[in-house]
């Protein structure tokens, strides 16, 4: 099976409504995690209001994963002139369905539970036989399903969160014999001492330990145990949030930082009757332990990647025994010396590379390159589409052949503006590079970046 599959639309439509044809209802519900987390003792966490506005519009993903036909639900219009360049492009879009008033510190599915109108036309495709397909499920999607008479196309929150657990993949691949770093998973204070007590061990042989949220997301809910100081720093305070909450259970993995020559990301497939479909596998670029984009192809060898469909096949059977149907997505890591760690981390619900899928297969033939990332951006003002396309022009993907970025999301360059109007705001740009060759995409790369410096009003952090 090659790493780059075409149809991926189609095989999901089969496996989550029983046919190639179904209409779907698509919903980019990202950070389901926050959801799944409540009730759950949590490590120290920092976030902005900018930030949480931002990757509340990364909503605007699954505008280019659904195909036509197709619904999506969105927190406001894109940019008219952002739907034109997708147009110009031979894109196939979906029918866009957006919610009265939404609240930038919500999420998609929060604002379309807030406007009755749009829960009825939800409630009328239900009736025309479609389906909603959330990022991930939980009790607010949920909500949304029942509330607008829409089925799910996965099972429900309490199997989402469930086998969404950083627990629930260390426990199945202790159970199918995959390599993973050495760690424990603690659901009482005992445990969590006792896992803190072998990264202990493992600072004093020189290397390096972490202790993980169980529901943690995009490099939230993680503390690196740099030193004993941090150790007793992280038990002391979840003693304390234990004894004040009076809730004793925990949700919490410790493990070893693996050192390693790359992060790469698999997505499969699991089907109602438990058939498994491995979609591809790509070398994902990260930051201090913050997901970043994503390389393609993933170059690795046949024994590097081997072991990922294996471990595809075995996981998704296991998924498919709990309940579990739908997309998932697995982190893995290779080892200094090329090896293979199968899993990190399962993720079933849909990932960044999942919404990249569709354009991958229309613009990555055999021997292209491309590079998923985003451009980190500091703004003054707003800064419509078509004032991008012209600061960019020459280097936007224009053809189906051509070289060039690729914008995918648009939505989250502005959407930090209305938190505080008037005072410089965070964005960022979300594209794929395409490229014939790595020095191409390499150019290209730093040419969008320098282009985008060259502006007196964007900043590239």
């Amino acid at each position: 099976m090659d790493e780059f599959l075409p149809g991926f639309l189609p095989r999901l439509k089969t496996a989550v409504a029983g046919s190639p044809q179904a209409p779907l209802v698509f919903l980019g519900n990202f950070e389901v995690e926050e959801v799944w987390a409540h009730g759950e003792h949590t490590l120290p966490r920092f976030s902005a209001a900018t930030g949480s506005a931002v990757v509340n519009r990364m909503d605007e993903f699954a505008l280019l994963l659904a195909g036509k036909g197709d619904h999506v639900v969105l927190k406001a219009p894109p940019d008219p002139a952002y739907l034109a360049y997708l147009e110009r492009l031979g894109l196939d879009l979906p029918v866009l369905h957006t919610v009265a008033a939404q609240d930038t510190q919500r999420t998609v599915t929060e604002d379309a539970l807030a406007d009755p109108a749009l829960l009825a036309t939800l409630r009328e495709l239900g009736a025309q036989g479609a389906t909603l397909v959330p990022h991930g499920v939980s009790v607010v999607e949920e909500e949304l399903s029942r509330r607008a008479g829409l089925p799910l196309s996965a099972p429900g929150a309490d199997i989402c969160k469930a086998v969404n657990s950083k627990m629930y993949s260390r426990r199945v691949a202790d159970d199918l014999g995959l390599r993973q770093p050495r760690g424990w998973t603690c659901e009482t204070l005992d445990e969590l001492d006792d896992a803190l007590g072998h990264a202990r061990a493992l600072l004093a042989e020189g290397r390096r330990a972490v202790v993980k949220e169980a529901f943690g997301v995009s490099g939230k809910g993680i503390v690196v145990l740099e030193n004993e100081r941090w150790i007793e720093r992280v038990l002391r305070m979840v003693r304390q949030r234990v004894e004040r909450s009076g809730q004793d259970r925990l949700a919490f993995v410790v493990e070893e930082w693996v050192p390693n020559s790359g992060d790469l990301n698999y997505q499969f497939t699991v089907g109602p009757g438990g058939d498994v479909h491995f979609d591809f596998v790509k070398r994902a670029v990260t930051e201090g332990g913050v997901h970043k984009g994503h390389r393609m192809p993933a170059r690795l060898t046949p024994d590097q990647l081997d072991p990922l469909r294996r471990a595809a096949g075995g996981i998704g059977a296991r998924l498919a025994r709990d309940g579990y149907t739908g997309v998932v997505g697995v982190d893995a890591l290779l080892d200094t010396e090329g090896g293979v760690y199968p899993v990190i981390e399962i993720n079933a619900r849909s990932n960044m590379s999942t919404y990249q899928v569709r354009l991958q297969e229309r613009f990555i033939g055999d021997g292209r390159c491309a590079l998923a990332r985003h451009y980190p951006l500091r703004l003054t003002r707003p800064l419509p589409f078509g004032s991008l396309a012209d600061l960019l022009r020459g280097l936007l993907l224009e053809e189906d052949a051509g070289s060039g970025l690729l914008v995918n999301n648009f939505a989250t360059v502005n959407a930090g503006h209305t938190v505080r109007p008037g005072e410089p705001f965070d964005g960022r740009l979300y594209g794929l590079v395409v490229a014939d060759s790595v020095d191409e995409l390499s150019a290209l790369d730093d040419a969008v970046t320098a282009r985008l410096m060259s502006e007196g009003a964007i900043h590239v952090r």
